[in-house]
């Protein structure tokens, strides 16, 4: 019974998150208070609390080889996959098509099916799931779709290309010049947690394993200072999750949900059964890492996607590809922006990659800006927020 309760009960706390953003019991932002607490706190404190009251040794690094794979092999294989689509789409399926949500999600499902041991496997594979997740993806997808980081693929042209343009450099000089350029690749993929090390969860995981390859048990009296952690893992998580979903708003929302469960599903499958036929471990091991790869899609992935694909200027790009190519041949579109957010430079340059997705070419007969009675201040450069091309659709 306890089996069907359970996961029952898991929900619950996610719907109710939902439900008490939706009628206005938290704010949209108010799940920052419960990711501060779990990530600083609470999860520190589980993975402790699990470490120190499970037995586990070194051997178990093994499975975050495994994982550090599983996260690692969708990326190429997706690349690999879809040569034939645009560089939007390819970017948006490797960033979310690979890594798990193993903190906020597989944690507490598994300690709340087998107990606070289970987290011992879980977190080890974290640990190699971490590596991709907080960097590896990011750095990877742009590195082989020639994505200059810290730009949005619209301020960088990217049109219907599988790639963005990119020369290989030939002679060496120019090769190390070009590995030297890529480093701050790596530096700024950081920037939403600015390093591994910045991670109290990974943090934790790096203690925990000192201890273990030290021989160091860990004191009954942190035990028993985490146990009531541990204990609230479950419920400040799912809470959070609940705080954090939101439904498809379109039917291109969906259709992008259900491409990006349609490629993960079959790796999850893969990577469950080759966990359970290989991993030379107990079968209560073995159980809590095929639930690891089972879990949703990390956080970082949607953070590394706003950042890539830039969601607002995707919504500007959808609605005048559509435009473009409904409108007849000789006709005349007027399209605007009413952002202070959005440069000139940046709607133009995005109206014209919706242009290269519609296959229409496009001529400005004119660029509009807002009126002489709403005046620019030169200290305020913001105040420029209305702007409007009109387009000759040929």
């Amino acid at each position: 019974m306890s089996a069907i309760l359970t996961p029952v009960g898991l929900l619950l706390i996610i719907l109710a998150g939902y439900l008490f953003k939706r009628f206005g019991l938290f704010g949209q932002k108010d799940y920052r208070v419960l990711q501060t607490a779990e990530f600083n706190i609470v999860l520190p404190g589980a993975i402790v609390y699990s470490f120190a009251t499970n037995p586990h040794d070194i051997s178990l690094l093994l499975i975050s080889v495994f994982a550090f794979l599983f996260a690692f092999i969708p990326v190429v294989f997706i690349f690999l996959a879809t040569r034939k689509r645009n560089v939007t789409d390819r970017a948006f399926l490797m960033l979310n098509g690979a890594g798990f949500n193993l903190g906020c999600f597989s944690f507490p499902v598994v300690q709340s099916f087998w107990g606070a041991g289970a987290v011992v496997p879980a977190a080890m594979f974290d640990i190699g799931n971490c590596v991709m997740v907080a960097a590896g993806t990011n750095v990877l997808t742009q590195q082989l779709l020639h994505i200059q980081p810290g730009k949005t693929l619209a301020e960088q042209h990217a049109g219907s290309a599988p790639t963005l343009p990119y020369e290989k450099p030939k002679d060496r000089d120019a090769k190390r010049l070009a590995r030297r350029a890529s480093l701050p690749t790596i530096g700024k993929s950081l920037e939403p947690r600015k390093s591994f090390f910045g991670s109290v969860p990974f943090d934790t995981y790096l203690l925990m394993i000192v201890l273990t390859v030290a021989n160091v048990k860990i004191p009954d009296w942190i035990a028993s200072i985490t146990q009531p952690l541990s204990g609230a893992n479950a419920l400040v998580s799912m809470l959070m999750v609940g705080m954090l979903m939101d439904l498809p708003a379109s039917r291109r929302d969906v259709k992008d949900v259900l491409t990006v469960i349609g490629w993960r599903v079959p790796f999850a499958i893969a990577f469950a059964a080759i966990t359970w036929f290989i991993l030379p471990f107990s079968a209560s091991i073995r159980e809590a890492v095929a639930l690891c790869c089972l879990a949703p899609i990390a956080v970082f992935s949607t953070l590394f996607t706003d950042k890539v694909l830039g969601n607002a200027m995707q919504g500007y790009k959808r609605l005048n590809a559509r435009a473009l190519s409904q409108i007849r041949p000789g006709g005349i579109l007027f399209t605007f922006s009413c952002s202070q957010a959005v440069t000139k430079e940046l709607f133009r340059t995005t109206v014209f990659s919706a242009a290269a997705i519609a296959g229409r070419k496009v001529r400005i007969l004119h660029q509009l800006t807002q009126p002489a009675d709403h005046p620019i201040n030169i200290y305020h450069p913001e105040g420029e927020y209305l702007k409007g091309l009109v387009l000759y659709v040929e």
